[in-house]
């Protein structure tokens, strides 16, 4: 599961390289040069004939309870962020696929997977990098919603991995966009945007 990948905090590259203008509703700064989950990114979406550059929390929440009696000023219940979409069938995931709206290209820099112990070469190896060898500015599936707690909130696919990033990390990885296929994301019919939940050519990535 990928809960950590590296952007661009200047917002300056994304509106030149994916064709985005500014969303006057975005009332989030990114002020880091990294996506965590429930911390702020950005996504590109379809609005009003144009791409608009948002700002967003990554994660779709989920509400749990406290194992503790909250504090003053706290909220009753915490929360489980949703990072990553895989089964398109999920009630969590198929409403926002259906609808091209809510469709979204996620830019990014490289992603991270973690590890296993013996992978490691010291202390603060904990994660293998994966970078996009054919784009300067890549782009994970995104989808995005409305939540009653944070607003808006995007999630990215994934799907089986390549086998560049299989033998690190066997269980799944982002889905990837090829350059000429982002617009097909954002307005495909859904049967068309299913055919482009596959993996990245191998080929064109390298791993750090």
């Amino acid at each position: 599961m990928c809960n950590l990948y590296n952007i661009k905090a200047d917002p300056k590259t994304y509106f030149d390289a994916l064709a985005a203008v500014d969303d006057p509703a975005n009332i989030l700064a990114v002020d880091k040069d990294y996506a965590a989950p429930g911390k702020p990114g950005y996504v590109v979406r379809r609005q009003d004939g144009q791409r608009v550059l948002s700002t967003m929390r990554w994660g779709f929440p989920t509400r749990k309870p406290r194992k503790r009696p909250a504090r003053e000023g706290e909220l009753p219940f915490l929360h489980d962020w949703w990072t990553n979409a895989r089964n398109m069938q999920s009630s969590m995931w198929k409403p926002w696929l259906m609808r091209t709206e809510h469709r979204c290209l996620v830019p990014f820099t490289s992603f991270a997977e973690p590890k296993a112990a013996g992978d490691r070469r010291g202390p603060g190896d904990t994660n293998w990098w994966f970078t996009i060898e054919d784009q300067a500015v890549p782009c994970f599936a995104g989808l995005w919603k409305v939540d009653q707690d944070h607003d808006r909130v995007y999630a990215f696919c994934t799907t089986e991995p390549n086998p560049l990033v299989a033998p690190r990390h066997p269980k799944a990885m982002p889905v990837i966009l090829l350059a000429e296929d982002q617009e097909r994301w954002l307005r495909a019919p859904v049967e068309e945007a299913l055919t482009l939940l596959t993996a990245y050519p191998s080929q064109l990535m390298r791993a750090d």
